[in-house]
């Protein structure tokens, strides 16, 4: 991922994955609906740290930092996702 808004969407996708509401997930990270909306679709710069871990530990995920270049493209990333899943 190499913005924020990529960021976002992903936890959008997660959440949609698991079957999850995002009232849900706001509540048991302890943030505000309008706040996860925001971020998950790009326009949440006040979404923090905290905000991010919280919400990424109810959702069972995490965050991992990785050289540049490594990780492969996100575009790369959802191909080799969606093959896996056939």
């Amino acid at each position: 991922m190499q913005t924020l808004q990529e960021l976002g969407e992903a936890v959008a996708a997660r959440r949609k994955h698991m079957g999850l509401q995002q009232g849900a997930v706001a509540a048991q990270a302890g943030v505000t609906p309008e706040s996860l909306s925001r971020f998950e679709r790009g326009r949440g710069a006040e979404f923090g740290s905290r905000k991010l871990l919280a919400v990424l530990a109810v959702l069972g995920a995490e965050l991992n930092i990785v050289p540049q270049g490594q990780a492969g493209d996100l575009d790369a990333l959802r191909l080799e996702r969606a093959k896996g899943e056939r």
